[in-house]
């Protein structure tokens, strides 16, 4: 057994002269130069590590791609613009009529929500709209001339119930819509100013 291991020694050692003549013979291998470095490798300790180099890594452009409004954020986001200076029984007929039974309005918001109901930024952008409506609402009661205090709400509130209130008449019979029309302005105290 150790007579063996000599000769595969011996083998070895022959075959690797073999190779080193082989190498002298032929042309020399060139020499690889050492990559040159920018940074050290080790930040001493305690200390901040050294900020990456620009052309080090190229970041992923994402493309983003904004969904176009809904026609029901459009005509939400007009009827808003509107309202803004008119006075606010007519402000409140214009939102009336916008939602009374068979208005186009009703229908593309009720649309709106169905398709939005799985898509977080379509919701937010409708629900955005619509309280740019409420806003309106809010700034013209906020301009109207103060007359009896309307339940003790803020105008806030106020623009609030009474959106809500038109938003109710698309559910009406069309023979109830002037009657509730004369309640939402009467819930607002213009009733007596708008005739």
């Amino acid at each position: 057994m150790a007579h063996a291991r000599r000769r595969r020694r011996k083998t070895k050692s022959r075959s690797a002269a073999r190779t080193a003549k082989r190498a002298s013979a032929g042309r020399a291998p060139a020499r690889r130069r050492p990559a040159a470095r920018t940074a050290a490798t080790h930040a001493p300790v305690g200390a901040a590590p050294a900020p990456r180099q620009s052309g080090a890594r190229t970041t992923r452009r994402i493309n983003i791609a904004i969904p176009r409004p809904s026609r029901a954020e459009t005509l939400l986001l007009t009827l808003a613009k509107d309202l803004a200076g008119a006075p606010l029984d007519r402000a409140l007929r214009a939102i009336a009529d916008a939602f009374a039974p068979g208005a186009e309005l009703p229908r593309e918001v009720f649309n709106a929500w169905i398709k939005a109901r799985h898509e977080k930024t379509a919701s937010l952008a409708l629900s955005w709209a619509r309280e740019q409506l409420r806003l309106s609402l809010e700034e013209t009661i906020t301009r109207s001339p103060k007359g009896r205090p309307t339940l003790g709400l803020a105008p806030d509130a106020l623009a609030w119930l009474l959106l809500a209130a038109c938003e109710a008449i698309a559910h009406e019979p069309p023979s109830a819509v002037a009657d509730r029309v004369r309640t939402v302005l009467e819930l607002s105290r213009h009733a007596a100013a708008s005739g």
